[in-house]
């Protein structure tokens, strides 16, 4: 049995691809899976390192406005085509997956021509362009949030499954991970990241968010400020007079199972990867979504999350120190609000959503 998995150019595509190949493997040991990307995407470096082999086609996403630009992704659009024909041809798989990104376009479109089975992963509640487009011609859709639904019409089996999530986000409990992160287990905790390289608005209006918790003996801070923005944010605070203890601040958090694991509330940007971990650890959000995001995509991750009464949203150009600590000091002061929250999150959570997708595809090779 052969399989290719192919989406990329950011790790909200990638990871879960990383996440569905691990649980075809416990599935199906001797499956063979291939990973299909593009030179510039991040699946150059991260793909190799889980393991399994990669293979590269030439392909560009378009951008919104007429440009120079767009006539080049129409000529890499075009050589991916061919690309993914040739790829096809020798891989002969039996079945292909597609996560998301530009780059599984051409393949999975290919694929479903030729009549080999193909699915689609789509993570957000806004679903991106080419899975749009793919809607029309794969077999399913598995869903990361019910929402999407509504804007895919194509004749394809939707399911919603959630998002995949690695196996080590479920693992760790509350007590492990304070005793592991040094963390006061008597404090309710508040996790704070804007993603892997940070969020320059959630760390500006953090910085007067910890000068006031600091010293606080109801709470402690664990805030990832990204490594690019590390130095001048400890500046900025060192030069207001520094916090206490208790505010806890690194560039990056390398243990974020266990990070999750110690969160009683969470501040956190609108990815649906970050949120999935979220809902399946059952942690309320105030979610601060990009507001650049492709087709305001986090904003509609948000929103699904507070209409359940999981999270509140504060929108980028609302995001002031001030706003952000109301919204952390209304939940530290109303245990029953926020174990409200707890549990409508708990209660979106789709931890076994990895093995559902494994084993809905699989299922597909034998129809």
């Amino acid at each position: 049995m052969k399989i290719i998995i192919t989406g990329g150019g950011t790790g909200g595509h990638i990871y879960p691809a990383l996440t569905i190949a691990d649980e075809i493997k416990k599935l199906q040991p001797e499956a063979e899976l291939l990973f299909v990307g593009t030179e510039n995407g991040l699946e150059k470096d991260i793909v190799p390192r889980y393991g399994y082999p990669l293979r590269f086609i030439q392909v560009a996403g378009f951008k919104r406005s007429l440009s120079l630009d767009t006539f080049r992704s129409i000529y890499k659009l075009l050589h991916g085509l061919v690309d993914a024909r040739r790829v096809l041809q020798e891989e002969k798989p039996d079945l292909v997956i597609g996560t998301g990104g530009y780059v599984c376009g051409p393949l999975v479109f290919w694929a479903a021509r030729w009549g080999i089975p193909t699915c689609i992963q789509e993570q957000n509640a806004m679903p991106g362009f080419t899975n749009k487009t793919l809607d029309k011609w794969v077999r399913q859709v598995y869903l990361g949030y019910k929402e999407a639904g509504q804007y895919l019409h194509g004749p394809a089996e939707k399911f919603y499954t959630g998002n995949p999530i690695r196996s080590s986000i479920l693992s760790c409990g509350r007590d492990e991970a304070v005793k592991e992160l040094g963390l006061d287990p008597d404090k309710k905790t508040v996790l704070v990241s804007g993603g892997s390289r940070g969020a320059r608005s959630i760390n500006r209006a953090m910085l007067d968010v910890e000068l006031a918790l600091s010293g606080r003996g109801d709470v402690q801070v664990l805030h990832a400020t990204g490594t690019a923005n590390y130095e001048a944010y400890m500046a900025a605070l060192k030069a207001k007079g520094g916090v206490e203890n208790n505010i806890i601040i690194a560039p990056y958090l390398h243990d974020m199972p266990r990070a999750l694991a110690a969160a009683d509330i969470a501040v956190f940007r609108s990815g649906a990867i970050g949120l999935a971990e979220l809902t399946a650890k059952g942690i309320p959000g105030i979610l601060v979504p990009y507001p650049y995001a492709t087709a305001n995509h986090q904003e509609f991750n948000a929103r699904a999350l507070e209409a359940a009464g999981a999270a509140k949203v504060i929108l980028d150009k609302d995001l002031t120190g001030e706003s952000l600590q109301e919204a952390i000091e209304y939940l530290l002061l109303h245990d029953k609000e926020l174990k409200a929250m707890a549990e409508a999150s708990r209660s979106l959570g789709k931890p076994e959503a990895a093995a559902k997708i494994a084993g809905l595809a699989l299922a597909l090779i034998e129809k």
